[in-house]
């Protein structure tokens, strides 16, 4: 893990050294004389900076994209699905906060892709800033981690659904199950799904002790005393009993294959 963190840490660094980098060849050109045309400038770009600024514009880009690719590929929405139903299931409406939630899920996220992220790692990028292999290339190694992950979390029903959407469209029936067009948004349906199954097992026990309270409250003639009320507190301290946190986030990492 402190490796992949060093190694994240660096890959946000890049864009910056790529920067500099672009400055620094620009600077060495040779200035273009007072009657040159300013189109003939970048002919005295070199083609290790052309490269520079392609590798800058891609990874400037990933990086702003990087909350949807980790919602897209990663096992960030089961998590944040389930601990959404948890907090409306016991009735606390801003408790946990959202931000502490969210913080939450993006660790459970990074501590289950950091596998998959490693070897991303280690196949495509390293050896892509290395120049050892070309971007094709990279590009094909640095997703092959991820394909392999929906893969195992994906369920057949989701897969076949958009295989057949897909031979019905533009795609064509040359589709596979590999294509990103298929499998992300395969992955993506499945995860929800699974969510919400997950969101319907915690749901289930809060939901036994609101009736217990209402029947009770009812019984007692407490016609204008909310049953919620009374069932927060039990709720609360049924989910402290059972040292619910770990539990819920134990099951939620053991999901993953």
């Amino acid at each position: 893990m402190i490796r992949f963190y060093r190694q994240f840490g660096f890959l946000l660094a890049l864009p910056f050294m790529a920067g500099l980098a672009f400055a620094q060849a620009t600077t060495q050109a040779p200035a273009p004389g007072p009657q040159q045309p300013a189109l003939q400038l970048l002919d005295t770009l070199t083609g290790s900076t052309s490269d520079t600024i392609i590798q800058s514009l891609v990874l400037i880009t990933l990086l702003s994209i990087a909350p949807g690719i980790a919602v897209m590929v990663t096992s960030f929405t089961r998590i944040v699905i389930a601990f959404s139903f948890l907090r409306t299931s016991i009735g606390l409406q801003t408790t946990p906060a959202n931000l502490v939630m969210i913080s939450l899920a993006m660790f459970l996220t990074m501590f289950i892709m950091a596998p998959t992220f490693d070897q991303a790692w280690r196949e495509g990028l390293q050896p892509l800033m290395e120049k050892r292999i070309s971007e094709a290339e990279a590009y094909d190694k640095m997703t092959d981690p991820f394909r392999e992950f929906m893969l195992k979390n994906v369920q057949e029903k989701e897969l076949v659904f958009f295989q057949n959407m897909a031979a019905e469209s533009s795609f064509g029936t040359e589709a596979s199950e590999r294509d990103l067009r298929i499998l992300v948004p395969a992955f993506m349906v499945s995860e929800l799904r699974r969510g919400f199954e997950i969101g319907f097992l915690i749901a289930l026990p809060f939901l036994i002790i609101d009736l217990v309270v209402a029947t009770v409250t009812m019984s007692m003639g407490m016609m204008m005393l909310p049953p919620t009320v009374v069932s927060l507190p039990f709720k609360v301290l049924f989910f402290v009993l059972v040292d619910g946190w770990t539990l819920l986030i134990g099951s939620l990492v053991r999901s993953f294959h």
